[in-house]
């Protein structure tokens, strides 16, 4: 089994007026790239994992679309919720809903053999531009102890993987608590999105004291999932 990750795919089958063209032509057609290179990539039983930002729809019934065509294509699927998967609302009834061959990660871990996969969705990080104190700290804070509780449901015997959202480090680099508590845990890989267009530049990428940072919104990847073991 390999290990491969690709996040922010932005599916909208039911949704209208969700195009993701204002971020740049490589957006043109991304849907029937995205499948191309996923088929061409990914064998039965490879694990994908998906952090986030995976359908624009609004609601979990109109959601299942884009579910469905993400279960029609090769290997084992691991999902993570986005800032803009407001569709996912209660984790029980999302687990009862998806397709098979799909799983659901909010806050702890599953393991796959000799791989564990854990994560949370992460926040705006007091070191990047645009965080409000009086808006966000809450939340921040609120997503480190989700951090932790997935850090403690890691297996001790198997290589470990974190799945976030937002980026753990700022925009210039820097490192938040989100790296911190990484860095006590036993955890290989991080894979995260969030960021498209200009913010690209600003992410992240390359070993920290042990931990292999993998920035993997679809865009910068060209749509490609990247192999993460």
């Amino acid at each position: 089994m390999r290990v491969f990750a690709i996040g922010d795919v932005h599916l909208s089958q039911q949704t209208q007026n969700k195009s993701m063209d204002k971020f740049g032509p490589s957006w043109e057609n991304h849907v029937q790239k995205l499948c191309d290179a996923w088929q061409a990539e990914i064998a039965s039983d490879d694990l994908v994992l998906i952090p986030g930002d995976i359908s624009w729809a609004m609601s979990l019934g109109a959601a299942m679309a884009d579910l469905e065509l993400l279960a029609s294509l090769n290997g084992q699927k691991v999902l993570l919720r986005g800032n803009h998967d407001y569709w996912w609302s209660s984790y029980q009834k999302v687990l009862d809903s998806l397709p098979s061959g799909m799983y659901a990660i909010q806050n702890n871990a599953l393991r796959f053999a000799n791989i564990a996969i854990g994560g949370t969705r992460g926040w705006l990080l007091p070191e990047s531009s645009g965080y409000s104190e009086k808006k966000d700290a809450k939340i921040y804070a609120r997503e480190l102890d989700r951090l932790g509780l997935t850090l403690s449901a890691l297996p001790r015997d198997t290589e470990n993987i974190i799945m976030l959202h937002y980026p753990p480090f700022s925009d210039k680099g820097q490192p938040s608590q989100f790296v911190d508590l990484l860095e006590q845990a036993p955890v290989s890989h991080v894979v995260y999105g969030h960021l498209h267009g200009r913010g690209h530049s600003g992410a992240f990428e390359g070993v920290r004291n042990g931990i292999t940072y993998h920035f993997v919104s679809s865009d910068y990847l060209s749509f490609i999932p990247k192999r993460i073991l």
